[in-house]
């Protein structure tokens, strides 16, 4: 999929039946729509003609393209959902995906943590496109480089003079290499090698794979010769001579037959560029092979034989390896802010900041979706006292208030204190719903009714359901009193305050308290329903 998108001829009739209904929709919104627009809609965009309903700023034209990004249906429900909730079922699509849209479904998340208009209309029509652009670029990358390992396996079969198989080149690297250490075409140096990569981690096997097996076996090669030049200084020099050329071919992934070994320098070059697959001519290998084959001077093709060609082939490795680090920094970059506007996961910030500082392959460690949902744990501290909010145990059960936690603690109570903070399961912007770290798939929720206002938060598995997900989804606020932050969720007495009492947790309304809390807007009630986003005591 291109970032422009083709409309299929069945979005087209969605598109078209849709209009139908916004032509019955333009006189209700006709007097909401130019000061929706005034709040932040980009040049270009809808006119007061094609808003069909409240929160809708976007035609049907832009939606279907920004569908088809994550293969959303666009059927006739979905285009009339407000800008906003067209944005979370998009959002649902990219999540769903993984890696492969993380871009889209950051950007996605900042788009809903904003109230404006304007941003959410910005996402539907650029935004999302923009995303998508980075997880391509990255998705092609990654592709270039497996597709760069893999022939890096067979250069290094061919270099050796190892026969290449399936078998062979579909192992990992570190089986990979292990066979390579036990082939009898192995000399000693490249068996030495490999077992010095093999112990040291994945970086160290990719990099014998690419360079360290062909410089091990050129010190095989000189090894041998010293011993030959002993005997025969002419043979040794042939010997020496044909060895280069097809460590030369290798690079090409060409396997030269005796014929081509007997070219003159600069015909052998040329016959290299000839037979030079398709997805070699805009590489530097390539380019310094023609420059050198268009010399005039025996020098320069000896030196590219020789050298030449293995220095150009490590810089298209480095060319590769910088592209793709380049993208991940773009995407760590782009997390670390959305995660800093939210405020709710200190530790991905921290992590991200620690990635990007140290180096690629950390970066690259951090965007793994592994990571990046662990690193989203928190733990929850009642903003005036030194007590954590934890799970009574496992599955379904309440939540409770219990002091003494540390690193030192059993590794269940840690876990039970510890929640991962993601995106509201309701897709509210500026919420949150908290996901237990012992019970994936288990939600901090408002559960039944207690005495007064007061509603008993339990842990639940979520039944995907629109009445679990809004009692699972809890807004950030300003606490009413004293520092921390705050979390509520709207109900019919107004909004409902996550706040510990006698020893639980739970939803209660700041005009219903009653007993040790305090009475209805009490400054105490404030600080108790504030509360500090502390280190997750399970990390």
């Amino acid at each position: 999929m291109t970032s422009k998108h083709t409309v299929s001829t069945r979005m087209r009739r969605i598109v078209a039946s849709s209009l139908v209904t916004a032509t019955a929709l333009a006189a209700v919104t006709s007097a909401v729509a130019p000061s929706a627009l005034a709040d932040g809609a980009p040049e270009g965009g809808p006119s007061e003609a094609s808003v069909r309903a409240a929160g809708i700023q976007t035609t049907d034209a832009q939606r279907v393209d920004a569908a088809a990004v994550v293969r959303l249906d666009p059927t006739a429900d979905v285009l009339l959902l407000s800008d906003h909730d067209f944005i979370h079922a998009l959002w649902q699509k990219a999540n769903d995906s993984g890696e492969k849209l993380e871009a889209v479904r950051v950007a996605a998340e900042q788009a809903l943590a904003s109230t404006a208009a304007g941003d959410h209309v910005r996402f539907i029509v650029t935004g999302i496109h923009e995303a998508y652009k980075l997880d391509q670029e990255r998705e092609r990358g990654k592709a270039e480089a497996e597709r760069a390992a893999r022939l890096a396996k067979s250069q290094v079969l061919l270099t050796i003079g190892i026969p290449s198989t399936p078998e062979l080149l579909a192992l990992s690297d570190d089986n990979f290499i292990r066979a390579v250490a036990r082939n009898e075409a192995s000399g000693p140096e490249v068996r030495a090698a490999a077992l010095k990569a093999l112990l040291g981690e994945a970086a160290d096997w990719r990099e014998f794979i690419v360079n360290g097996a062909r410089e091990a076996h050129k010190r095989d090669l000189a090894n041998e010769l010293k011993e030959l030049e002993e005997q025969n200084r002419k043979e040794a020099e042939r010997r020496k001579e044909i060895e280069r050329r097809k460590s030369a071919a290798a690079l090409f992934r060409i396997e030269p037959g005796k014929a081509m070994l007997a070219l003159s320098d600069d015909n052998f070059i040329r016959e290299l560029l000839r037979q030079a697959p398709a997805d070699l001519r805009g590489s530097e290998l390539f380019a310094a092979g023609q420059r050198a084959a268009l010399s005039t001077d025996p020098a320069d093709w000896k030196e590219y034989i020789h050298t030449g060609a293995d220095a150009a082939y490590k810089r298209d490795d480095e060319i590769r390896r910088k592209k793709i680090a380049e993208g991940n920094r773009r995407l760590a970059v782009q997390i670390q802010a959305a995660a800093e506007r939210g405020g709710v996961n200190p530790n991905l910030v921290a992590a991200a900041k620690k990635a990007l500082a140290a180096g690629d392959d950390d970066v690259a460690r951090f965007l793994k979706p592994e990571a990046q949902y662990r690193l989203k744990r928190q733990s929850l501290m009642a903003g005036d006292v030194s007590q954590h909010a934890r799970q009574s145990g496992e599955g379904r059960g309440r939540v409770l208030m219990s002091s003494g936690l540390a690193d030192h603690s059993a590794s269940a109570d840690r876990q039970n204190a510890t929640w991962v903070i993601v995106p509201s399961l309701a897709g509210e912007p500026g919420c949150y719903s908290f996901e237990s770290v012992r019970n994936p798939g288990y939600y901090l929720r408002s559960g039944k009714a207690e005495e007064g206002s007061a509603l008993r938060v339990e842990t639940a598995a979520d039944d995907r359901s629109a009445a679990f997900r809004n009692s699972a989804s809890w807004c950030l606020r300003k606490p009413l009193e004293g520092g921390g932050v705050s979390f509520t969720q709207q109900s019919e007495m107004g909004p409902m305050w996550l706040a510990p009492g006698w020893g639980d947790v739970f939803a209660r309304s700041n005009f219903a308290v009653t007993g040790p809390i305090g009475t209805g807007g009490t400054p105490e009630f404030g600080r108790r329903a504030a509360w500090r986003i502390s280190a997750p005591l399970a990390p």
